[in-house]
């Protein structure tokens, strides 16, 4: 039986979004696991931070998930990849009614599903015939609440997209994940109050604290595992659906 160590050895593993939040511990789970990872983000003040936390581990690259030429570039260099994970947020989010967003506001939310579609129409022919791509979502795709409905319809959009791209795509299997509350930059904004206000907003769930983005990238690394897993979802939320 291989080592849990080396279930990854000799594997090409690209994560896009992959210098803060999940896809950063994503990138770090896979190299502990003996793959050969790439780490990519627009953001300089990422990259920055994602080099201190990977200590030189994980190959860091500057990238912007709609830039068609940089990431065919990137993904040419690699030649082969066996895990083709994306992460990236991809679009402006507007947290209000859809009532009362403008038709850009709702627009901008679907760049994260033109990222996808772009990931997965670039890379697909770089993806080993038993590797894997697989997606983040987000439990509003399927628990509804007021104000969320831009990242509800993108994350059911993303959800159904995987479905479609696990039959187009066979047998390159390709998956999703969802994930709840989990706690990553996105709450900053909070500052001194984040630790209360997350605590409210995680008291009705069944699990009743807040993730932690190595909970969400245990799952996505299991799906790359797996080779029996396609077209699937898979939540880590903490009990939001039931509760």
């Amino acid at each position: 039986m291989q080592a849990p160590e080396t279930v990854l050895n000799g594997k090409n593993v690209v994560v896009i979004g992959g210098t803060s939040g999940i896809g950063l511990a994503t990138a770090i789970a896979a190299s502990k696991l003996g793959a050969r990872v790439w780490a990519c983000g627009r953001s300089a003040e990422h990259m920055e931070k994602a080099r201190e936390a990977t200590a030189g581990k994980v190959e860091l690259v500057q990238l912007d998930t709609h830039d068609d030429a940089a990431m065919t570039r990137l993904f040419t260099d690699i030649g082969r990849i066996d895990h083709l994970v994306s992460a990236a947020t991809g679009g402006t989010r507007t947290l209000k009614p859809l009532i009362e967003q403008s038709e850009e506001q709702f627009q901008a939310a679907f760049g994260k599903l033109w990222g996808y579609a772009k990931v997965a129409r670039i890379g697909a022919p770089f993806v080993a015939q038993d590797g894997t791509i697989t997606f983040v979502s987000g439990a509003p795709a399927r628990r509804f609440k007021p104000n969320m409905s831009a990242l509800s319809c993108v994350g059911g959009a993303v959800e159904n997209m995987v479905r479609c791209l696990a039959v187009e795509l066979s047998p390159i299997r390709v998956n999703v994940v969802s994930p709840g509350i989990i706690d990553t930059a996105l709450f900053d904004w909070m500052g001194s109050e984040k630790t209360e206000r997350v605590s409210a907003m995680t008291q009705g769930q069944l699990v009743r604290r807040i993730g932690r983005p190595e909970e969400v990238a245990s799952a996505l690394v299991y799906l790359m595992l797996n080779g029996y897993a396609t077209g699937t979802t898979v939540d880590v939320d903490g009990g939001q659906l039931l509760s």
